[in-house]
């Protein structure tokens, strides 16, 4: 029997296809591939698309089946593909019931129709060393370069009893650190009774469960930090000292074209109080390169943003228009400039990742061991850690950095 996945996207789709891949497993399904694409670019799609092609040409007897963003927004593309066992739809690629039985040639249900049955939790592992939870899946949001709402439909989020089963289960079990994933995260909880927030989710987390080292968080709304979570930021240790912003861009003419609900001050503004919170925290953040109407000016912006906020781990897009978004309709700018400007932001990325890392140099970390030979410090950079068992918290000090990774001392 042999279930497998590939995945393209955000880690919630790494999470969801390890999900489905159990499900499938558990049916007894065999031969059987899981494409979970992603819509946030054309590049994306277009790899999802000669991917179903090369495993076909590999193997003809699998069975392919292609779910995920882009299976939801763009179903057609794929249903006309010869490849193409069967299309499903985000909304029922988890569900257990979808894997019992051959599926339709495609089962895409309108995903904008909110679904008054929970939100069933997604889990994922990774290394034997840390469990990703999806506790939330789509966004309210329209900003105008972004298809994901399509994709995913409105917000909607898992019950706070059942995650904190789920952590206080995962822990039980040996997992050292629990990441908290969603495609809108700082938007949890809006659509339950009592308008529970993410920080009230971290702090019953981090109450309930007191034998979990670690907890963390993957990307987040910078104008959606609340009260409980500033506060867990500041007094949690062991929720770790690093935070993966949605910023997309640092000029704020650039930032209401795009429909974003922040300014560029909001962003400097909440790494610097963060800062002062928790000294040593670290921010990540995604930036989108040649928006369209971008002046050189506008760039300018979102190249200083990199130290303006501090960041440390980038996610550089360059700008794609999505069919059906706003900013598809916008005039663009020449895919060169495009592309340059991107790289960029990519350099400026590296050298603020090496300045930060050799800053590291003569100090003790601790480290959580992955495979491999390395391992995540607190603030999420990667040590190289020679020969030790993964999953493991240890503490080294460290010797040295390649500007890309830590040294420890073995």
């Amino acid at each position: 029997m042999s279930v497998e996945t590939i995945s393209f996207g955000c880690r919630l789709n790494l999470v969801e296809a390890e999900t489905m891949r159990r499900e499938a497993a558990a049916q007894g399904r065999d031969n059987l591939v899981i494409v979970n694409t992603c819509a946030v670019t054309a590049e994306a799609v277009r790899q999802a698309g000669q991917t179903i092609r090369r495993l076909k040409r590999e193997n003809p007897e699998r069975e392919i089946i292609v779910t995920g963003c882009a299976a939801q927004t763009d179903p057609r593309r794929f249903a006309s593909m010869p490849e193409v066992a069967a299309i499903i739809g985000n909304a029922r690629k988890t569900a257990p019931e979808t894997w019992e039985s051959e599926p339709a040639r495609r089962t895409v249900p309108d995903i904008m129709a909110r679904n008054a049955e929970a939100l069933p939790l997604v889990e994922g592992f990774e290394d034997h060393t840390r469990a990703f939870l999806g506790v939330q899946t789509g966004c309210d949001h329209r900003c105008t370069f972004c298809i994901i709402p399509y994709g995913r439909g409105p917000s909607r989020s898992v019950a706070q009893e059942e995650i904190v089963a789920a952590a206080a289960r995962l822990t039980a079990k040996g997992f050292r650190e629990i990441v908290l994933t969603g495609v809108d995260l700082t938007s949890y909880g809006h659509d339950q009774s009592g308008r529970p927030s993410l920080g009230q989710l971290v702090k019953t987390i981090l109450s309930s469960v007191p034998d979990l080292p670690r907890l963390r968080l993957s990307s987040i709304d910078c104008i959606e930090v609340d009260e409980d979570l500033r506060d867990a930021i500041a007094q949690e240790p062991r929720l770790m000292p690093h935070l993966h912003l949605s910023l997309q861009a640092g000029h704020d003419i650039t930032l209401k074209r795009m429909g974003r609900r922040h300014a560029r001050e909001d962003a400097i503004k909440l790494c610097g109080e963060l800062r002062r919170l928790r000294p040593g925290i670290t921010f990540g953040a995604d930036l989108i390169a040649g928006f369209p109407g971008e002046t050189e000016e506008m760039f300018q912006a979102t190249l200083d943003l990199i130290e303006d906020c501090g960041l440390t781990y980038l996610h550089v897009f360059p700008f794609s228009a999505r069919p059906g978004t706003p900013a598809a309709k916008m005039p663009p700018l020449k895919g060169g400039v495009i592309k340059e400007r991107a790289q960029r932001l990519r350099n400026a990325g590296d050298q603020a990742l090496a300045l930060h890392l050799q800053a590291k140099v003569g100090q003790r970390l601790q480290i959580l061991t992955e495979r491999g030979g390395t391992g995540r410090a607190e603030d999420f950079s990667q040590v190289q850690v020679g020969d030790v068992p993964a999953g493991l918290l240890i503490e080294r000090e460290i010797i040295a950095s390649d500007g890309k990774r830590l040294i420890a001392r073995v």
